[in-house]
């Protein structure tokens, strides 16, 4: 069995570990994802608008992996409007990117389950086989923070590299051509972040399960028997 010491480490690891998986469900089902003012630039160009009249043609979006909106501002007023990424506006994006980046999340909840499970299992008791002992429960852990990185890390790319805001926002717009002001990150990219950040402290824990402490010894007193002592 193993001890209280590393018991305590394994069990915060897998709580750690089932946290990573709830956050990177919740990021995958919330759409915001990113955000940000877009102008509508032809609008903005047939009244030849200054500076404050071009509050009446920035507009907002909003988007995740699978659907968004947005708010149209092109000098009549705001119009809402809700898509959805998947089937038609992916084939406007970097498709490939895009599926990539689902993949990855896929892969790391998956990770976070079985490492989930290793953790339980070493916090239980010592298994036989090292793959199954803290070994394999830093190989999952690695490599569920590992996809996580990786999914992060492309997105990141498809928006900055690929112009993915610009590309949603244009999406069946036959009239108007929208152009990006702001657009930052949103709760739910920072929610993976943090997900992988929660690896990298198992990572930790399972490191300072393997230290072995020095154990403090009480040093005996000596018993000096005596001839007297024996008398009585």
């Amino acid at each position: 069995m193993p001890g209280c010491f590393k018991k305590t480490l394994f069990a915060l690891a897998s709580l750690i570990s089932f946290v990573s998986f709830i956050l990177i469900v919740v990021a995958m089902g919330t759409p915001k994802w990113m955000t940000g003012k877009i102008l509508c630039k032809t609008g903005a160009d047939l009244v030849n608008a200054t500076d404050p009249e071009l509050v009446k043609f920035i507009g907002e979006i909003y988007y995740g992996l699978f659907r968004g909106g947005k708010i149209r501002q092109c000098g009549l007023g705001g119009r809402r409007s809700k898509f959805t990424i998947f089937p038609h506006m992916v084939k406007k994006l970097n498709t490939g990117l895009h599926v990539m980046i689902i993949m990855f999340l896929c892969v790391a909840i998956s990770f976070s389950l079985v490492s989930f499970g290793f953790c339980i299992l070493n916090a239980i008791k010592v298994p036989y086989r090292a793959i199954n002992g803290p070994a394999g429960a830093c190989l999952w852990n690695f490599l569920a923070g590992g996809f996580v990185v990786l999914a992060v890390t492309s997105f990141m790319a498809a928006v900055k590299l690929h112009h993915l805001t610009e590309r949603i926002a244009n999406f069946r717009e036959n009239l108007f051509r929208f152009v990006i002001l702001e657009e930052h990150f949103e709760d739910c990219f920072w929610i993976c972040v943090a997900s992988a950040t929660a690896h990298a402290v198992n990572l930790l824990l399972i490191a300072i399960s393997g230290i072995h402490f020095p154990k403090i010894k009480t040093k005996t007193e000596e018993v000096n028997v005596t001839a007297e002592d024996i008398m009585y």
